[in-house]
């Protein structure tokens, strides 16, 4: 349902079956599907294709539809630029099923191309301004465009969305990246023609996220801990924030802390995990300040499990309760 291993256990204790892992391996064959059997479309969407495969099988696809309303504002987004004859970029992780799915439904309006970061993006805009020949495109960006993408015409009227779990701020500057490059190719007097604003798309869940992360950041800290998935993206982005500052240990939940002395925790850039000693004394010869943060995957009770299981190594900390005293909102009443 979402990328979050506590969730999905859950939902599978509880009788659920999942049709596919998120790398897209099928679990569950089309054929064994039938009229009564009740599917639900997770938060980020599902591809026309998949919609169309349920339709057959007598099974209503938006019966059970969980997609985020952010997810489905980008696909309408799509959609309004598409009819504008508009090209659409899409910033996201081209095997992430959000971008898969936004991909599918976009490029039945529009030529749509996606773009994992700013070195993709920056080989676009060369080949846009003809540093780099057209052909180069098809072989960097195979895969990753629709069917019948002609560079000659394609790449004139543009509008960039997103996997609403990116880095806003990066999508900000890939965004500002191609709007730079088209001024310089037809002139800002003509931008409006070649250029849509579609900066209202952001989702503002996983804004406000990433700007409290940065807030505590600002703050300063040891080390930091970031609790989720370890297959969401969101959370791993929230991750490469706090490693530009400080140490960092991505965990799932309070299980993967072991002791005072050691801590199991994944690394994003190896897909692996490992095991950390002395995490907690590194910093003993002061008083520790962590900071801790989650995906917006992540539910609340798991992240105050590990807040609760840290304070259980300092004997003399205060309780959560008396902590939070002072930021008390008395009732109205």
């Amino acid at each position: 349902m979402i990328h979050n291993p506590s969730v999905n256990a859950d939902l599978s204790a509880r009788g659920v079956r999942f049709l596919r892992e998120h790398n897209g391996k099928q679990l569950i064959e089309w054929d064994e599907l039938n009229a009564d059997d009740i599917v639900i479309v997770p938060a980020f969407g599902t591809t026309l294709e998949i919609q169309e495969l349920l339709s057959q099988r007598g099974i209503d696809p938006y019966k059970y539809d969980t997609t985020c309303p952010f997810v489905e504002k980008v696909w309408n987004r799509a959609e309004t630029l598409g009819k504008k004859n508009y090209t659409i970029i899409v910033h996201g992780k081209y095997n992430h099923e959000e971008t898969i799915a936004t991909f599918s439904h976009s490029k039945q309006n529009s030529p749509t191309l996606i773009v994992r970061n700013l070195e993709e993006t920056k080989y676009l805009c060369d080949i846009i301004l003809g540093k780099v020949s057209k052909e180069e495109f098809y072989n960097y960006f195979e895969g990753k465009y629709s069917k019948g993408f002609d560079v000659e015409k394609d790449l004139a009227h543009l509008g960039v969305v997103n996997q609403t779990t990116m880095l806003a701020t990066e999508t900000q500057a890939i965004a500002d990246m191609i709007k730079e490059t088209l001024i310089k190719k037809y002139g800002e007097q003509n931008l409006k023609e070649h250029y849509a604003d579609t900066s209202d798309t952001l989702c503002y869940a996983t804004y406000d996220n990433q700007q409290a992360t940065m807030g505590l950041l600002d703050a300063g800290g040891d080390f930091a801990i970031v609790v989720g998935g370890y297959n969401s993206s969101n959370t791993s982005h929230i991750v490469e924030l706090c490693e530009e500052k400080l140490p960092v240990y991505f965990i799932s939940g309070a299980d993967k802390i072991i002791s005072e002395n050691e801590i199991n925790h994944y690394n994003i850039h190896n897909s692996k995990e490992v095991l950390t000693k002395r995490w907690l004394q590194s910093v003993a010869d002061k008083p520790v300040e962590i900071i801790l943060t989650s995906g917006a995957s992540c539910p609340d009770a798991i992240l105050d499990e590990v807040l609760q299981k840290i304070v259980s190594y300092f004997p003399d900390a205060r309780s959560v309760e008396e902590a939070l005293m002072p930021f008390k909102i008395e009732s109205l009443n």
